[in-house]
């Protein structure tokens, strides 16, 4: 009874209520607020042009068991990043939801670094959504990001997603349209500080904010919050030779509290 019922709510309100949280336990500890740093390889789901601030392959894997309490709403993203001349390629995967209910996705993005002053990136995600017994359906949709360095300090960010507004069907049951623009600060060689505004064109626009602070070498403090709606988050990272062990949650007015774990490795030159 509790699966079907979270079909319901899912069929009846709208999918994307639960599937529009972006992956990364550091993003989400920072309420999804530096859009502008967009420096690791889950920048591929949000942001395409940070890949290329990256000097060297990573891999990472994000998990999300019980959002909001519901195992049923369990998501898994795992993305890859391989660093080029002109910049980085990268290829990421996404599967979330139950055994009525599937949504999966792969992602492939590329970005181009101008003179590390300019950075430009695109990706293309194939989306399939699968509901027992009604069958499935099937999109593309592509996504546009920039980062621009205006001082060493102060980065700004812009990502425009589902560029050519894709839907399911015929029925013109579009894709969430979204676009995240913010800046980031240094405030000190190791806290930043990121500002955000994120608007789903269905929705109103939401403010986020965070900081991230890097308390010592192998250890990172993080925080954030953001309205409409009002969720408030927190998460540390653990930073040990090549790995990188994030944690993150957060607590929506509503429906309570979410938890994440992340790994990133980072194969970094000698």
């Amino acid at each position: 009874m509790k699966s079907l019922f979270v079909l319901i709510v899912l069929l009846t309100c709208s999918v994307n209520i639960f599937t529009q949280q972006d992956p990364g336990a550091k993003q989400i500890a920072l309420s999804n607020s530096d859009i502008a740093v967009s420096d690791d390889v889950f920048a591929l789901f949000y942001n395409p042009a940070g890949l290329a601030q990256i000097d060297h392959r990573e891999v990472g894997v994000f998990y999300s068991p019980s959002p909001f309490g519901m195992a049923e709403l369990k998501n898994i993203f795992a993305a890859y990043s391989e660093p080029m001349s002109f910049g980085a390629l990268a290829i990421g995967a996404m599967t979330y939801g139950f055994e009525l209910y599937r949504e999966n996705k792969i992602t492939f993005g590329v970005s181009y670094n101008y003179q590390q002053k300019i950075y430009l990136g695109a990706a293309a995600n194939y989306k399939n959504i699968s509901i027992k017994n009604y069958g499935n359906k099937n999109a593309m949709i592509f996504d546009l990001g920039i980062i621009a360095v205006l001082t060493e300090e102060l980065h700004f960010g812009f990502s425009y997603r589902n560029i050519a507004r894709s839907s399911l069907s015929s029925d013109n049951d579009e894709l969430p349209v979204i676009f995240q623009s913010g800046l980031s600060y240094k405030i000190i060689n190791n806290c930043t500080l990121s500002f955000a505004v994120e608007k789903d064109i269905r929705y109103k626009a939401s403010p986020r904010f965070g900081i991230d602070y890097r308390i010592i070498k192998y250890l990172s403090l993080r925080s954030g919050f953001a309205k409409e709606p009002n969720t408030y988050s927190l998460g540390i990272g653990i930073h040990y030779l090549y790995f990188n062990f994030n944690y993150a949650m957060f607590t929506h007015q509503e429906l309570g509290i979410t938890h994440q774990v992340g790994i990133i490795i980072s194969f970094k030159k000698n």
